[in-house]
C-alpha cells in the first residue's frame, strides 16, 4: 500500500513555495521522493527552502517567477522542463488574501485578487498542461479555499471568493478536457491555516469566536494537516479521481 503513495521518480512544480503552505506542500512531496521545482518571486527565501528540501535527498530547483506575468510563467515552466526533463505534478498554490467590503473595494484591489488567485492559476496550469499532454500523464492540484464554496458574514470575501470559486470551476473544466491525456485536475480547499498570509487574521483576538461559530473543531489548521491531501492527489492513489474538490477545514463547510 505504501507504494501507492510513492512519488519516487516524479517531478513536482510548486508555486508560491517561498513560505507558508507552499513550503509545506513542497516538503510533503519531497518526503515521498519527488524531485521538486519551487517557484516564487522572493529568490532569497527560495534558496533557504531549497537547502531544507535537499536534506530530504531529492533534487531541487528554485525558479524566480512572478506568476501574474505570462512571459515569466512560460520561461519558468520551460526552465523546469529543461532541468528535469518532465513535469509530473503541479501544485498551483501562489495566492493572496485580504478582506474589503465590496462597496469600498478599488479596481486595483479587485484586479490584484483576480490576477494572482485566478488568472495566474490558469496561466501556470495551461503552460504545465502542454507538457503533461505531450507526456500523456500529469497530476494538477489547484489550491482553492473553503471560500471556493461558502462566504461568511464575519468579514467580506467577495473578491477572494470569486477568485477561489473560479479556481474550483476551472479545475472541473480542465479535468474534463484533459482526462483523455491521463491528466487529473483536482482542488484542495483549506480553511484557515497558520501561515504568513493569514497571520494577521488568525492572531486577531476577534477571530477566535468566529472559529468557534464556523468551525466544529474550533481551531485553525496545523502544519502537516494538508500533507495527506496533496500527496493523495499527486500520487497514483488518485488515478481515477479528477475534477474533485476536497475541503480540509475541520468541518467548516459541513454546517
Amino acid at each position: 500500500m505504501s507504494d501507492l503513495f510513492s512519488l519516487k521518480g516524479k517531478v513536482a512544480l510548486v508555486t508560491g513555495a517561498s513560505s507558508g503552505l507552499g513550503v509545506q506542500f513542497a516538503t510533503a512531496l519531497a518526503r515521498e521522493g519527488a524531485d521538486v521545482a519551487i517557484v516564487a518571486r522572493r529568490v532569497e527565501r527560495l534558496n533557504d527552502v531549497k537547502s531544507e528540501l535537499e536534506k530530504l535527498g531529492v533534487r531541487v530547483l528554485s525558479v524566480q517567477c512572478d506568476v501574474t506575468d505570462v512571459e515569466q510563467v512560460k520561461k519558468a515552466v520551460e526552465n523546469v522542463k529543461e532541468h528535469f526533463g518532465r513535469i509530473d505534478i503541479l501544485v498551483n498554490n501562489a495566492g493572496v488574501g485580504f478582506a474589503e467590503p465590496a462597496e469600498l473595494q478599488t479596481d486595483e484591489q479587485w484586479n490584484k485578487m483576480i490576477g494572482l488567485n485566478l488568472n495566474a492559476v490558469y496561466f501556470v496550469a495551461r503552460e504545465v498542461g502542454k507538457i503533461m499532454v505531450e507526456q500523456k500523464y500529469g497530476k494538477i492540484i489547484n489550491i482553492g479555499s473553503i471560500h471556493s464554496t461558502v462566504a461568511m458574514n464575519a468579514f467580506p470575501v467577495s473578491a477572494y471568493m470569486t477568485a477561489k470559486g473560479g479556481v474550483m470551476a476551472m479545475s472541473k473544466a480542465l479535468a474534463v478536457e484533459w482526462a483523455k491525456y491521463n491528466i487529473t485536475v483536482n482542488t484542495i480547499g483549506p480553511s484557515y491555516f497558520e501561515s504568513e498570509m493569514t497571520s494577521a487574521i488568525v492572531s486577531d483576538p476577534t477571530f477566535e469566536p468566529v472559529l468557534k461559530a464556523y468551525c466544529p473543531m474550533g481551531r485553525v489548521g496545523k502544519k502537516g494537516e494538508l500533507d495527506g491531501a496533496v500527496v493523495y492527489f499527486a500520487s497514483d492513489a488518485s488515478s481515477f479521481t479528477t475534477g474533485q474538490y476536497l475541503a480540509v477545514d475541520g468541518g467548516w463547510t459541513a454546517i
